[in-house]
Protein backbone atom coordinates (compact mmCIF):
# COMPACT_ATOMS: atom_id res chain seq x y z
CA UNK A 1 0.00 0.00 0.00
CA UNK A 2 3.02 2.06 0.71
CA UNK A 3 4.25 2.13 -2.64
CA UNK A 4 0.77 2.47 -4.12
CA UNK A 5 0.72 5.66 -2.44
CA UNK A 6 4.22 6.67 -3.57
CA UNK A 7 3.63 5.70 -6.97
CA UNK A 8 0.16 7.54 -7.23
CA UNK A 9 2.06 10.91 -5.31
CA UNK A 10 4.56 10.81 -8.33
CA UNK A 11 2.29 10.30 -11.53
CA UNK A 12 -0.33 13.06 -10.29
CA UNK A 13 3.42 15.26 -9.57
CA UNK A 14 4.38 14.63 -13.38
CA UNK A 15 0.57 15.27 -14.69
CA UNK A 16 0.38 18.67 -12.63
CA UNK A 17 4.10 20.04 -14.48
CA UNK A 18 3.11 18.67 -17.32
CA UNK A 19 -0.07 20.78 -17.30
CA UNK A 20 1.76 23.62 -16.04
CA UNK A 21 4.23 23.70 -18.89
CA UNK A 22 1.17 23.59 -21.51
CA UNK A 23 -0.56 26.56 -19.59
CA UNK A 24 -3.26 24.80 -17.64
CA UNK A 25 -2.68 26.60 -14.71
CA UNK A 26 -1.89 30.26 -14.30
CA UNK A 27 -0.32 32.78 -12.02
CA UNK A 28 -2.95 34.37 -9.13
CA UNK A 29 -2.17 37.31 -7.84
CA UNK A 30 -3.98 38.79 -4.73
CA UNK A 31 -2.19 42.12 -4.71
CA UNK A 32 -4.56 44.86 -5.03
CA UNK A 33 -2.88 46.66 -7.61
CA UNK A 34 -5.59 49.96 -7.87
CA UNK A 35 -3.67 52.46 -5.90
CA UNK A 36 -0.97 52.53 -9.35
CA UNK A 37 -1.67 55.23 -10.86
CA UNK A 38 0.53 55.37 -14.12
CA UNK A 39 0.20 56.92 -17.59
CA UNK A 40 -2.79 55.04 -19.51
CA UNK A 41 -2.87 54.79 -23.26
CA UNK A 42 -5.76 55.40 -25.09
CA UNK A 43 -5.96 55.30 -28.95
CA UNK A 44 -7.19 58.23 -30.64
CA UNK A 45 -10.84 58.49 -31.91
CA UNK A 46 -9.78 59.35 -34.89
CA UNK A 47 -7.45 56.96 -36.12
CA UNK A 48 -9.04 55.04 -39.05
CA UNK A 49 -8.07 51.30 -40.27
CA UNK A 50 -7.01 52.45 -43.62
CA UNK A 51 -8.66 49.19 -44.95
CA UNK A 52 -11.96 50.42 -43.44
CA UNK A 53 -11.69 53.96 -45.18
CA UNK A 54 -11.21 52.14 -48.57
CA UNK A 55 -14.26 50.86 -47.97
CA UNK A 56 -16.23 54.00 -48.04
CA UNK A 57 -14.96 55.09 -51.74
CA UNK A 58 -15.78 52.80 -55.10
CA UNK A 59 -13.45 49.76 -53.79
CA UNK A 60 -16.56 48.86 -51.45
CA UNK A 61 -19.07 49.04 -54.03
CA UNK A 62 -16.91 48.11 -57.03
CA UNK A 63 -14.07 45.19 -57.82
CA UNK A 64 -10.94 46.96 -57.49
CA UNK A 65 -9.02 45.36 -59.75
CA UNK A 66 -5.64 45.90 -58.17
CA UNK A 67 -6.63 44.86 -54.65
CA UNK A 68 -8.83 42.05 -55.04
CA UNK A 69 -9.04 38.15 -55.08
CA UNK A 70 -10.38 36.03 -57.71
CA UNK A 71 -13.81 35.26 -55.68
CA UNK A 72 -14.79 38.59 -56.45
CA UNK A 73 -15.26 38.04 -60.00
CA UNK A 74 -17.47 34.67 -59.15
CA UNK A 75 -20.82 37.39 -58.93
CA UNK A 76 -20.27 38.27 -62.56
CA UNK A 77 -21.03 35.65 -65.65
CA UNK A 78 -18.22 34.77 -67.29
CA UNK A 79 -15.44 36.01 -65.24
CA UNK A 80 -14.38 33.74 -62.68
CA UNK A 81 -12.37 31.78 -62.49
CA UNK A 82 -10.20 31.98 -66.11
CA UNK A 83 -10.22 35.46 -66.65
CA UNK A 84 -10.25 36.44 -62.93
CA UNK A 85 -7.31 35.00 -62.55
CA UNK A 86 -5.64 37.25 -65.60
CA UNK A 87 -6.97 40.16 -64.09
CA UNK A 88 -5.56 39.74 -61.03
CA UNK A 89 -2.29 38.27 -62.46
CA UNK A 90 -1.28 41.31 -64.68
CA UNK A 91 -1.93 43.70 -61.90
CA UNK A 92 -1.55 46.83 -61.36
CA UNK A 93 -3.34 48.86 -63.69
CA UNK A 94 -3.95 52.73 -64.02
CA UNK A 95 -6.63 52.29 -65.25
CA UNK A 96 -9.84 49.98 -65.64
CA UNK A 97 -9.87 49.87 -69.44
CA UNK A 98 -6.25 48.24 -69.26
CA UNK A 99 -7.75 44.84 -68.22
CA UNK A 100 -9.19 44.94 -71.85
CA UNK A 101 -5.25 44.65 -73.58
CA UNK A 102 -3.87 41.58 -70.94
CA UNK A 103 -2.22 39.29 -73.34
CA UNK A 104 -4.45 36.25 -74.16
CA UNK A 105 -7.20 36.95 -74.13
CA UNK A 106 -10.27 35.53 -76.23
CA UNK A 107 -12.80 37.58 -77.68
CA UNK A 108 -15.31 36.07 -75.70
CA UNK A 109 -13.75 36.49 -72.32
CA UNK A 110 -12.70 40.10 -73.65
CA UNK A 111 -16.44 41.12 -74.54
CA UNK A 112 -17.11 39.88 -70.58
CA UNK A 113 -14.51 42.39 -69.11
CA UNK A 114 -16.47 45.04 -71.76
CA UNK A 115 -20.01 44.48 -70.27
CA UNK A 116 -18.38 44.44 -66.74
CA UNK A 117 -15.82 47.38 -66.61
CA UNK A 118 -18.66 49.66 -64.89
CA UNK A 119 -18.45 46.94 -62.22
CA UNK A 120 -14.76 47.40 -61.36
CA UNK A 121 -12.26 50.34 -59.85
CA UNK A 122 -8.62 51.25 -59.71
CA UNK A 123 -6.65 52.13 -56.49
CA UNK A 124 -3.43 51.87 -55.43
CA UNK A 125 -2.24 48.55 -54.66
CA UNK A 126 -1.87 48.16 -50.72
CA UNK A 127 0.26 45.81 -49.56
CA UNK A 128 -2.39 44.34 -46.87
CA UNK A 129 -4.92 43.29 -49.29
CA UNK A 130 -2.34 42.02 -52.22
CA UNK A 131 0.58 40.33 -50.23
CA UNK A 132 1.21 36.44 -50.42
CA UNK A 133 -0.71 34.35 -52.30
CA UNK A 134 -3.92 34.99 -51.04
CA UNK A 135 -5.17 36.75 -54.08
CA UNK A 136 -5.33 33.36 -55.85
CA UNK A 137 -6.29 31.76 -53.13
CA UNK A 138 -8.02 33.05 -50.74
CA UNK A 139 -8.33 29.69 -48.74
CA UNK A 140 -12.33 30.33 -48.20
CA UNK A 141 -14.65 26.97 -49.43
CA UNK A 142 -17.92 26.17 -50.22
CA UNK A 143 -19.51 22.76 -50.04
CA UNK A 144 -20.41 21.16 -53.24
CA UNK A 145 -24.31 21.37 -53.45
Amino acid sequence: MHSFVRRFGLLGLAVATCLSFMGWFQPVSALDMSWQSGPTIVLAETYRNPIDAKLETDFGQKIDVNNTNVLAFMKYKGLYPTVAGKVVQNAPYSSVEEVLQIDGLTDQQKKALQENLGNFTVTDPDPSLVGGQDRYNPGVYKPFR
